[in-house]
Parts: structure tokens; sequence; C-alpha cells
């Protein structure tokens, strides 16, 4: 007996969409990579991160959601965001004044 899983269309379309969207952006950024992040309930994030440094992130309802949209968009995935992947990020004064800038440099709010 063949085992046979059960697939959920709504979870299949919403991978789909997630895809599109990874694919469009690596398009627009001479390719792309990503790396999946657990988020808790809320599901996972994708970052993802363009040829050209820029970066961007998706959020998905699950994990199994955001690894399938990944493997769907054939960018290549990470395990971490870390060493010559996280190099990749090129950050602007937007990213310093968002992301605890004043607690280590980055320009002033306000």
């Amino acid at each position: 007996m063949a085992d046979t899983q059960q697939v959920d269309p709504k979870a299949e379309r919403k991978a789909a969409r997630l895809a599109q969207q990874i694919s469009s952006f690596s398009k627009a950024h001479g390719g792309a990579e990503g790396q999946v992040a657990y988020l808790g309930e809320r599901g996972a994030r994708i970052v993802l991160v363009g040829e050209d440094g820029n970066w961007g992130d998706l959020v998905a309802p699950s994990f199994e959601i955001a690894e399938k949209a990944v493997e769907k968009s054939g960018v290549t995935r990470h395990e971490s965001f870390d060493g010559e992947f996280a190099a990749k990020v090129k950050t602007g004064r937007y990213e310093w004044s968002r992301m605890a800038g004043i607690q280590v440099g980055g320009p002033k709010n306000g």
C-alpha cells in the first residue's frame, strides 16, 4: 500500500505565491539566496539576499510552507544567516536608523 500524504490545497497555493514572489525578487536583483527562520506560532520568515546586496523578507504561515516556497523558487537555501551569506547584505542609512543604529553608532533618529 502506497504512503499517501494529504495535500492541503490552501498551503500549496500559498507556497506557490511565495515562490513567485521569491523568484521575482531574485530576477530583480541578479539572483538571490535565502534562509528560513522559525517564528513560532506566527510561522516562518524567509530572508532573501540578492546578488546586488539588496535584501528583503517574507513571512509564511508555517515553516513547511516557507521551505516548500524556497524549494519551488529554485534559490539557494542556507541553514543559517551568517558567514559569506550574511556578508553579501548591503546596508544603508535606513537600515542603521531602523535596526539599533542609535546604540551602535548609526545616524540618530529625529
